[in-house]
């Protein structure tokens, strides 16, 4: 049975990650830091584990308990909005410490900590954002959560070539605006399309390929 970690599967994205990938008949780790989505997602048939994936000691202790060369794919979507201000709005640095060390520090440690668990094979998928492009900027808004998601970009980017001897493949991914609690009921995805697309594109993205970075539609993105 191939096996699949998803962060931050209390809720939303990453919730409905886990709920597709057990309907598929893989084992599923699932993190989480509430009490009642350990209760959801065991309910759906998940091991978890209640990980805060901005602690360091945290994502090491939880990722020493995985087998070495077990993980078939590793979906690393836990991530904070945080203030949705413009970089002329004073940032709170505690806000700034807070959507740095989740949306990056996090990805950035666990992805050292999975290297030894991945199988030949295995896949890394960063759930990023268009936001994250340079290029594709049009406006100042939300410029903590850009500025965090630009960093997981280049993480994963860079990660791509560390693993490449080991046969891991790695996948930069844009959800689109989804209809969850960060994304808002205005949005124009449903989680169920946008998580299929998603899937879709870390079985698809090849070794030639590793560190490519495209939206649920497999559409490229630019940096």
């Amino acid at each position: 049975m191939p096996r699949v970690l998803v962060t931050g599967a209390g809720r939303g994205i990453g919730l409905e990650f886990a709920r597709q990938y057990c309907a598929a008949g893989w084992d599923v780790i699932a993190t989480c830091r509430s009490a009642d989505a350990v209760a959801a997602l065991r309910a759906l048939g998940c091991e978890t584990a209640r990980v805060d994936m901005a602690d360091a000691a945290a994502i090491d202790a939880f990722a020493a308990g995985i087998p070495a060369r077990s993980l078939d794919v590793a979906v690393l979507n836990a991530g904070t909005a945080g203030q949705r201000m413009g970089v002329l709005e004073p940032t709170a640095p505690e806000d700034f410490d807070s959507v740095m060390r989740t949306n990056v520090f996090g990805p950035m440690r666990l992805i050292a900590a999975l290297a030894d668990r991945m199988a030949k094979g295995g896949r890394i998928a960063a759930i990023s954002s268009r936001m994250g492009s340079l290029g594709c900027t049009a406006n100042g808004r939300s410029a903590l959560y850009r500025a965090s998601k630009a960093a997981l970009n280049a993480v994963a980017r860079a990660a791509s070539f560390e693993l490449s001897p080991r046969g891991v493949i790695v996948v930069v991914l844009s959800p689109g605006w989804v209809r969850t609690d960060m994304g808002g009921e205005q949005a124009d995805l449903d989680a169920a399309t946008s998580v299929a697309g998603m899937r879709a594109a870390i079985e698809h993205t090849s070794e030639a390929d590793s560190g490519r970075f495209v939206d649920h539609a497999e559409a490229a993105i630019v940096w």
